[in-house]
């Protein structure tokens, strides 16, 4: 390719003619300039003033955005955990207390949701991304709040039927307490068995009296056991009144009951004797609560007036139709309402 260049001699331009090669040459010479600058470029950004490359530092921006979220989220959870728990722990010792219910398990609240690689995809990230702790803990609390809502639906129904309670809780003593009629004798708490000799828990209260003075339910409940023995506690009964509570009368001469029954307090079940392992004629009586013996005496006041333990009894004849049937007669006609 041909150039004008100035001659000084004869200050005219003259037409000279450039080697081909020059031009491509200085192409590939610019090239190399300018990948040079940039490397420059690169080197001084990166290596010497430590800064990201655009594209980096959006994406960190980004990421720093989102782990601010997150930990906005996790201190709100921080919050929501705690009044969950309060919730629970009121739950637990105080409203299903109440009502006899037992405690919800840690097994059941701590329990995790269903699933095979349920995370699969979050586990990719590493076992300590902020986004995996977080979605493991907000699945976690739903579950808890779930089971929670159940809990307290169940109080729920419990509550609007709390008047039930009250006259299921055993609340009277088992006889007439009439000091005549039958007397207090061996406790409730660690004695020397009677007949074995050692020590041992006794669980119940003994009420001493004549083999045939009546024994009357000292709750609303269901019998669920009417047992004919010999041994042990002899002929006896439990009754379970439902909220955690149950009542056992042992060493009994008669039994008027049968199983299923539902019986009121006030209603006669059977009669004193000294059946089983006994060294006289005596009620053996026990309150079981959500399946531990408790103080009998607790749940009754011994020195209620006669005419009002009375008047509860009469009020019982009059409204039961057991009270008003032989015992024999009451279990032929269960007996055959079982068998139609």
């Amino acid at each position: 390719m041909s150039k004008y260049v100035l001659n000084p001699d004869t200050l005219l331009y003259e037409e000279r003619e450039e080697p081909r090669y020059l031009r491509p040459l200085r192409a590939v010479v610019a090239a190399l300039v300018a990948a040079g600058f940039v490397l420059l470029y690169f080197w001084l950004y990166t290596a010497v003033f430590h800064w990201d490359p655009p594209r980096t530092a959006m994406l960190k921006r980004r990421a720093a955005a989102w782990e601010a979220r997150l930990e906005v989220l996790s201190n709100r959870l921080d919050i929501y955990d705690r009044a969950l728990t309060g919730i629970e722990q009121r739950d637990d010792q105080v409203y299903r207390s109440i009502y006899g219910l037992g405690e919800i398990p840690d097994a059941v609240k701590n329990s995790g949701l269903g699933g095979i690689n349920r995370y699969a995809e979050l586990d990719q990230l590493g076992k300590n991304s902020s986004l995996g702790w977080t979605v493991r803990r907000l699945d976690h609390m739903t579950k808890r709040a779930y089971i929670q809502s159940k809990a307290l639906d169940e109080v729920g129904d419990l509550a609007r039927t709390a008047g039930d309670m009250i006259a299921c809780v055993p609340s009277v003593p088992p006889v007439l307490p009439d000091p005549n009629i039958v007397h207090l004798s061996s406790s409730f708490g660690y004695r020397t068995d009677p007949v074995y000799g050692g020590g041992e828990l006794h669980g119940g209260q003994d009420m001493a009296g004549a083999i045939g003075t009546p024994v009357f339910a000292t709750g609303d409940g269901k019998v669920i056991l009417a047992e004919f023995s010999s041994n042990g506690y002899g002929n006896q009964i439990v009754i379970d009144h439902g909220y955690g509570y149950q009542t056992r009368y042992a060493h009994l001469s008669v039994i008027i009951v049968s199983v299923g029954m539902q019986v009121h307090r006030g209603d006669q079940i059977g009669n004193i004797g000294s059946t089983g392992k006994s060294t006289g004629p005596h009620l053996h009586y026990e309150v079981v609560y959500r399946e531990n013996r408790v103080n009998p005496m607790n749940f009754m006041d011994f020195d209620m007036p006669l005419d009002e333990y009375r008047a509860m009894i009469g009020t019982r004849k009059n409204e039961s139709p057991v009270g008003k049937r032989t015992s024999t007669t009451e279990l032929l006609r269960r007996s055959k309402q079982g068998n139609g």
